[in-house]
């Protein structure tokens, strides 16, 4: 199938799925959620407005870095519908994902820089989790690995001390 024309206003369904890269039946079912909208032409054909690149664009990257669809759904619900969003529109979408997007990012790079190192999930399996992780101290901040997650999902203090513990090395009293 060959590419739309650059200054086609409307695209057919497999005009859309060839410049998206996204199958027939994906925009069927975008369609079918609401994350995109056609019109039918009088032989019951779809037929998308070009701005919906950017839509589906904006749904596979989403999906790619785990905001799910029906994320997605509620911020194109707030576009405005029957005129090409503005760079305004899209600049507020951005800006209400802004602090997610931040959090995932700190998140994987915990990730990327602490997986080889003691992670705080109170295994104790690494020579280092013992200095990193004494005695599971750790586990008195919650659950799960602690020194891997971040603000949005539970960071802990730096260093979770009880009353009981002996003061860190250097520590005044």
């Amino acid at each position: 199938m060959e590419m739309p024309l650059y200054n086609a206003k409307e695209l057919t369904v497999g005009e859309l799925a060839e410049r998206s890269g996204v199958t027939t039946s994906a925009l069927r079912f975008y369609e079918s959620m609401g994350l995109i909208h056609s019109r039918r032409t009088p032989g019951n054909q779809r037929r998308y407005p070009r701005t919906t690149l950017r839509q589906v664009a904006l749904v596979r990257v989403a999906q790619s870095v785990g905001i799910s669809l029906r994320e997605v759904q509620e911020a194109l619900a707030r576009l405005p519908e029957g005129r090409a969003p503005t760079q305004d529109d899209w600049e507020e979408l951005s800006r209400s994902w802004r602090d997610d997007l931040d959090a995932r990012i700190e998140q994987l790079i915990r990730l990327r820089d602490r997986l080889d190192d003691c992670i705080g999930c109170g295994c104790l399996s690494l020579d280092r989790c013992m200095v990193a992780n004494p005695e599971d101290q750790l586990g008195r901040a919650g659950p799960g690995p602690r020194r891997l997650l971040v603000d949005r999902f539970l960071d802990p203090p730096a260093h979770p001390r009880s009353p009981h513990d002996d003061p860190p090395p250097g520590a005044r009293e």
